[in-house]
């Protein structure tokens, strides 16, 4: 027995970084997925884990040790399993476009909120700067944009893979920490990491014309060093982000200024949908919290609500 951290998930097998320095192909013993985990991958990149190698070069994860986090969202819309996106991190990077393709407010809320749902920090980064601001009005966009997260207490960075800028500050941010990077088919995240770590070579793609969406060049999760020291964990990139086991009673929680304004509602469990005197919509109208965040809020309640009525009769 020996123990490792996991490194890559393949699809087929996990790739375990051992405290000998080896690497394993690893499988996951047939008893170990039985136990009541409801999840697409009971085994998650940023995992800790013991390992028994055979001699014919075969190996399996026998343990998985306590998680200090991890991040998790909806494995499909209908589904009530969950896929855990990455283990054991000590911040998550968002990382969205403004254009081509654009990120929807609804999943950037929707990640923010699972975040802050396991206690991740969460940053948003803008990418492809250089793009938006030949635009008309571009920089007023990102401007505006960064403003409306950073008032509620996010950070906001800015760079331009291709350009090479911000990428010391992504550097000097990811520095001895362990990061996840997220975002949407084709908002560069590929090219954000091949810039962190030159030769790395990870493959890029051309946005889709048609539909100005990204297709997905990273298949698996994987985890990289970064030469300064730091950790940073890749993942697919997706077109939707679902959230799963969220209490409808707790949503608010996971959107700061929702819930610092919910503390003025008349009534305690207010839900901040049609209540009389809700201060957070009173807020809404007055323009103090956005309706793009509260647009996002509402989803999450409805997208449980509705996901619940699918399941029955199952």
């Amino acid at each position: 027995m020996t123990k490792g951290l996991v490194i890559k998930n393949t699809g087929s097998a996990y790739v375990v970084l051992a405290d000998d320095g080896n690497e394993y192909s690893c499988k996951v013993k047939g008893n170990f997925r039985l136990k009541g985990i409801r999840t697409t991958n009971p085994v998650a990149v940023g995992d800790h884990v013991t390992i028994n190698p055979g001699a014919d070069g075969s190996a399996y994860i026998t343990e998985i040790s306590p998680r200090r986090n991890y991040i998790i969202r909806r494995a499909s819309n209908l589904s009530k399993e969950s896929h855990i996106i990455a283990a054991n991190l000590d911040q998550a990077l968002l990382i969205i476009s403004l254009s081509h393709p654009a990120t929807s407010t609804t999943f950037i809320d929707r990640f923010l909120a699972t975040a802050e749902a396991y206690r991740i920090p969460a940053t948003i980064v803008i990418n492809k700067t250089d793009i938006i601001r030949e635009e008309p009005d571009g920089q007023e966009f990102i401007d505006a944009f960064a403003h409306l997260y950073r008032t509620i207490g996010y950070k906001v960075a800015e760079c331009s893979a291709i350009r090479n800028e911000g990428i010391d500050d992504l550097r000097n941010m990811l520095k001895d920490k362990v990061t996840l990077l997220s975002g949407n088919s084709g908002v560069g995240k590929s090219s954000i990491i091949n810039a962190l770590i030159p030769g790395l070579n990870l493959r890029t793609s051309e946005i889709s014309t048609t539909h100005l969406t990204g297709m997905h060049t990273t298949t698996f999760s994987e985890m990289f060093a970064l030469e300064g020291g730091g950790l940073i964990i890749d993942t697919p990139g997706v077109k939707g982000f679902g959230t799963i086991d969220f209490d409808p009673h707790e949503v608010s929680h996971f959107f700061p200024e929702i819930f610092e304004r919910g503390r003025e509602c008349k009534f305690g469990d207010c839900s901040h949908r049609n209540e009389p005197g809700c201060a957070v919509r009173e807020a809404v109208l007055e323009h103090l919290i956005s309706e793009s965040r509260y647009a996002s809020y509402l989803s999450i309640l409805e997208a449980d609500a509705n996901h619940e009525k699918y399941r029955k009769g199952f």
